[in-house]
């Protein structure tokens, strides 16, 4: 029987078959199958929720394989929502299982985030994590957090019980690019993301199934390197509420990507209309980071090493920078436009975690 699966969670004092019946009637949608997404999967699915989805527009890459537990070598340029629901459509019938092959943005949030009980965001990125937030707050959903940043990570549980708090209430506005970490650049151990993300799917099964006291205007932090925890109490932030839209009609206007005053932001069609133009395209990515990019009027200048040559730009008249999400692209249009104000300088938005494969 089926069931059995299940036999040392129902025998646990306070959970029972109660808290396990509340998991099988309930849906989540996990936003993000990476370093935080893929634990979360692994012991929602375990413990036996009955509806999972899965939203991601990436595909996996070498640099993913340290942290991002479901996927191997043979899933290479694999997209990442679908390879990890195949995954466990083999391994746990029970479950209902869906993949949603793409980013979440302003056009598609609603629709998605509406269909299920709570929502859990693995993103790795701001724009994302204001957008989903904004979003669950209009929906009045569940909203589980949790983020990385080297040996640190922080968990916390939005819109949940009275007065509750949500993501803008710690965090009111987005960092300004510069002051944007990248793994690409600060690097992580795969165990960080593995810890974190476990202690997500723990608050989201508390939640679900009632079982103790989820993280509810609370912020978790984890410093890995002495193995220390520390719990901060949050409130309601007034300013922040200012921030939030108050319709899905403002909503559906906003612009969530990054963007930097006196930079402006391409996407990739508007990008790819340039090329064989005289337009210099620059991957601002270290060496080693995939996919490559091969194209007309490439120019490869690793960030790190960007302000040291950029008199390599001034001949150039149009500049179009990008990187693998579109934060370090930002940071480098912002230096390049101090340097040569009267030049035509953009950020192609989201980087090349934008371009479908």
């Amino acid at each position: 029987m089926i069931i059995n699966r299940f036999e040392r969670q129902v025998i646990l004092p306070g959970f029972g078959q109660e808290g396990q019946a509340k998991l099988k009637q309930s849906s989540v949608l996990v936003i993000g199958a990476g370093g935080l997404g893929c634990p979360v999967l692994l012991y929602l699915a375990a413990a036996g929720v009955g509806r999972i989805a899965v939203v991601d527009g990436d595909v996996i890459s070498q640099s993913n394989l340290n942290r991002q537990v479901l996927y191997g070598e043979k899933d290479l340029g694999k997209n990442k929502a679908d390879t990890a629901i195949r995954y466990f459509q083999e391994k746990y019938s029970d479950i209902q299982w869906t993949a949603i092959p793409e980013y979440i943005t302003v056009d598609n949030a609603q629709a998605h985030i509406f269909h299920y009980d709570l929502v859990i965001d693995g993103s790795d990125n701001f724009p994302t994590r204001y957008l989903v937030n904004d979003a669950c707050v209009l929906l009045k959903k569940p909203l589980v957090y949790g983020s990385i940043y080297q040996h640190e990570g922080q968990v916390s549980v939005f819109n949940v019980g009275s007065h509750p708090c949500n993501y803008r209430d710690v965090f009111p506005n987005p960092p300004a690019p510069q002051e944007i970490p990248n793994c690409a650049e600060t690097g992580v151990l795969g165990v960080l993301p593995g810890i974190i993300g476990n202690l997500m799917a723990l608050e989201a099964i508390k939640v679900l199934s009632g079982l103790g006291k989820p993280l509810s205007n609370k912020l978790l932090l984890f410093n890995s390197l002495d193995t220390q925890f520390q719990e901060l109490e949050i409130q309601p932030n007034p300013a922040s509420q200012s921030a939030i839209p108050t319709s899905w009609n403002e909503f559906h206007q906003r612009d969530y990507a990054l963007g930097v005053e006196g930079v402006q932001q391409l996407t990739w069609n508007e990008a790819m209309k340039l090329m064989g133009q005289e337009v210099a395209f620059v991957d601002v990515r270290e060496p080693g980071e995939e996919p490559p990019l091969v194209c007309t009027g490439l120019v490869k200048v690793p960030f790190s090493t960007l302000s040291n040559e950029l008199d390599r730009f001034e001949e150039a008249e149009e500049i179009l920078f990008f990187c693998q999400s579109g934060a370090r692209s930002q940071k480098a249009a912002q230096l390049l436009q101090q340097t040569y104000p009267d030049k035509k300088i953009f950020s192609i938005r989201g980087g090349i975690n934008a371009l479908k494969s």
